[in-house]
């Protein structure tokens, strides 16, 4: 048996609702803990869509940014600032020592061509497979996504946030290292997956509700993969209303979902310790 780190993993019994009361889901026993034999080698540490607004010269933090409208719409963003700043290089550092995959899903082939290891994968995982034709084409259905995009960025905002998209990179913090894994797709990362012969990925970036949950390469495509898909809670945050922000409820629900349709939900510091451990071995 290879090498395994023992983790607290966080886990939501949801059982049993009380069902002669007036709102049966208050007897659910909800969140607990149980200790995790994790297996290192079966295991990969995923950073998806660790982005650079804010953290670099040419996407300056607002007020007075050039890309105000951007930070107006994404109020998570100096929360990711934070996670970026503050939890990604102890933790991307504790993981290289020990030697636990580390692999980098990025948004678009703009920033993550230049990379060895994503032309590699890109060649090896091959074409995507031809999904079945969805949804006609219809003036309306075009009409109402244009105004759904305006109705959630607001109009105003939209030339700040497609002028700050032309420079989104990596964060400096989450920057892949020679050899570590790139890709853009679900079709691409379960190719490195299964190549690795990995089956639990642990998911840290932005946002665990939004890009880490639906886009390519989230936990809804690889959970329907046969992926555990697991995170850290302290490694992401959520994008969240302005009735759920000051309490971050959306990404306490996202993490509760986690919890119950994909995987577990770790610590940072229990996560950084188990991994020094191994690195001290």
């Amino acid at each position: 048996m290879g090498e395994t780190l023992t983790l607290p993993a966080h886990y939501y019994r949801q059982h049993d609702a009380d069902l002669g009361a007036d709102v049966p889901g208050r007897g659910y026993a909800g969140w607990t803990t149980r200790m995790l034999d994790v297996p290192l080698e079966s295991t990969a540490l995923v950073s998806m869509h660790a982005w650079n607004p804010g953290l670099v010269d040419e996407i300056p933090p607002g007020p007075g940014s050039p890309y105000d409208g951007w930070f107006r719409m994404v109020e998570y963003l100096p929360r990711a600032m934070r996670i970026s700043q503050d939890v990604f290089p102890p933790l991307l550092h504790a993981a290289r020592q020990a030697d636990l995959t580390v692999i980098h899903v990025g948004s678009s082939e703009s920033y993550t061509a230049s990379y060895d290891e994503y032309r590699r994968i890109k060649g090896m995982a091959g074409p995507e497979p031809e999904s079945a034709r969805g949804a006609v084409e219809d003036t309306t259905k075009k009409q109402w996504q244009a105004d759904r995009g305006r109705q959630m960025t607001g109009a105003h905002n939209q030339p700040d946030i497609s002028a700050g998209f032309k420079h989104i990179d990596f964060a400096p913090q989450a920057i892949p290292q020679a050899g570590e894994p790139v890709v853009i797709n679900s079709h691409q990362l379960n190719a490195v997956c299964r190549e690795r012969e990995i089956w639990h990925l642990i998911y840290i970036g932005f946002a665990i509700n939004w890009c880490l949950l639906a886009s390519p390469g989230g936990m809804i495509d690889m959970g329907r993969k046969g992926y555990v898909c697991s995170t850290i809670r302290q490694a992401t945050t959520a994008v969240e209303n302005g009735e759920s922000c000051t309490e971050e409820w959306a990404k306490e629900i996202a993490l509760w979902r986690v919890a119950l349709m994909f995987g577990y939900v770790f610590d940072v510091d229990p996560v950084i310790d188990a991994l020094g451990q191994l690195s001290d071995e």
